[in-house]
């Protein structure tokens, strides 16, 4: 049976329950892998009906992490939505309802309750916030756990398209304050938000407090871009090819506009 990263995150998090670490690396996966969630009927427009399922006081739906995995499970051609693990834990947070995860088909299966769930979408909804600092010099980066640079390395691979490249290095400030930066160059008009929450869910998942990295964005002509290029951790994103013709939006797309629950 082929092993998937959620598998690993999973199984890892149990070796370990005392490992916050682990635990917030099993959450990260999930929240931000694709999930096949078992329907009663096909989608209609926004709305979507989960398969409900009672197991004592507690109800819980079914999500795969494998559309092989929930076909196996249900043996049969069954109505399901593509989602991604936090449009999920958007939809059900404050519902009462938790998740079963890859059960039966996988070792590595799990029941998380209904407030595991609501922690999750609490924890993503909490945003950067925004400041204002000049920063006199940047320098090589240095002192950052490797479980950040990780965090990163992982979360920058799934913004494909947002933007060409980012830096992080060490920063001084006006008035004497240190941190460290990432800094975006070529971001796409309207992926800064969506750019700093992942930054921002790096740093949560790894276990860093929050205001540990600030971000910036940065013009090519911008003469602090120069700077960086010599002593900055470069991190290159992945480029998208344009599509060949127009989808329709699936529910749940749209992080911002979960799927609604009937």
């Amino acid at each position: 049976m082929t092993t998937t990263p959620l598998d690993a995150a999973l199984r890892a998090m149990e070796a370990a329950p005392e490992d916050d670490n682990a635990r917030l690396r099993f959450y990260e996966r999930l929240a931000d892998g694709e999930l096949f969630l078992l329907l009663t009927r096909e989608i209609d427009g926004d709305q979507i009906e989960p398969e409900l399922f009672d197991l004592g006081d507690a109800r819980f739906v079914l999500v795969f992490d494998r559309e092989e995995r929930l076909s196996q499970f249900v043996g049969r051609a069954a109505p399901y939505a593509a989602l991604s693990g936090r449009a999920v834990a958007n939809m059900l947070a404050g519902q009462g309802i938790g998740l079963a995860v890859n059960i039966e088909v996988s070792e590595a299966s799990t029941l998380l309750p209904a407030e595991a769930v609501d922690w999750l979408a609490e924890t993503l909804g909490h945003g950067p916030s925004e400041g204002e600092a000049r920063i006199e010099e940047v320098t090589r980066p240095g002192g950052l756990p490797e479980a950040l640079l990780s965090a990163l390395d992982t979360k920058l691979a799934t913004a494909a398209g947002f933007a060409r490249c980012a830096w992080l290095a060490g920063a001084s400030y006006e008035g004497g304050g240190r941190g460290h930066i990432l800094a975006f160059a070529g971001a796409v008009p309207g992926a800064e938000d969506a750019l700093a929450r992942a930054v921002n869910e790096a740093l949560v998942f790894s276990g860093i407090e929050a205001g540990a990295l600030d971000v910036l964005f940065l013009r090519d002509s911008d003469p602090l871009a120069a700077s960086l290029t010599r002593v900055g951790l470069r991190f290159d994103l992945p480029e998208i090819e344009e599509p060949t013709r127009v989808e329709r939006i699936a529910p749940g797309s749209d992080p911002d506009s979960p799927p609604i629950l009937r």
